[in-house]
């Protein structure tokens, strides 16, 4: 086979990996998971729980990003048959072993939570925004 042809096959089958690679990152990133991720890594969790550890999430979020944690294989969810139905959440193997990087970017975020907020003051005022004004925290 020529080699073009071989490389125009092989860009083919990689293309499903790299789109599921940039989903499960967009995934893992996005603004409710990692909270979750890192309180289920300490061990199962209930729903009401993580609701609570999750400061500003709301249920249909928390459901939803639940679900979505779950389909990728972070998370499992185990329903006990009991009155009233006991659901718990734990980490994956997958998703413990994700526990350090996403405890590691936390730690970064917070040591440099100022740097960023001067950085954004310093912006906007260079580009003439009142202040805050994009605050998503």
């Amino acid at each position: 086979m020529f080699q073009g042809n071989t490389r125009v096959i092989q860009d083919l089958a990689d293309e499903r990996p790299s789109c599921t690679v940039l989903e499960a990152l967009n995934r893992i990133s996005g603004k409710w998971a990692i909270g979750i991720l890192l309180n289920v890594s300490h061990g199962p969790a209930r729903f009401t729980e993580l609701e609570r550890a999750v400061p500003g999430i709301s249920r249909r979020m928390l459901t939803l990003t639940l679900r979505n944690l779950e389909r990728d294989g972070l998370i499992s969810r185990t329903v006990y048959a009991t009155v009233p139905p006991k659901v718990e959440y734990r980490a994956t193997d997958m998703a413990v072993e994700l526990h350090s990087s996403l405890t590691a970017l936390t730690q970064w975020a917070e040591r440099h939570r100022e740097m960023i907020a001067d950085s954004r003051e310093a912006y906007d005022r260079k580009h003439g925004k009142p202040a805050g004004v994009d605050n998503d925290c």
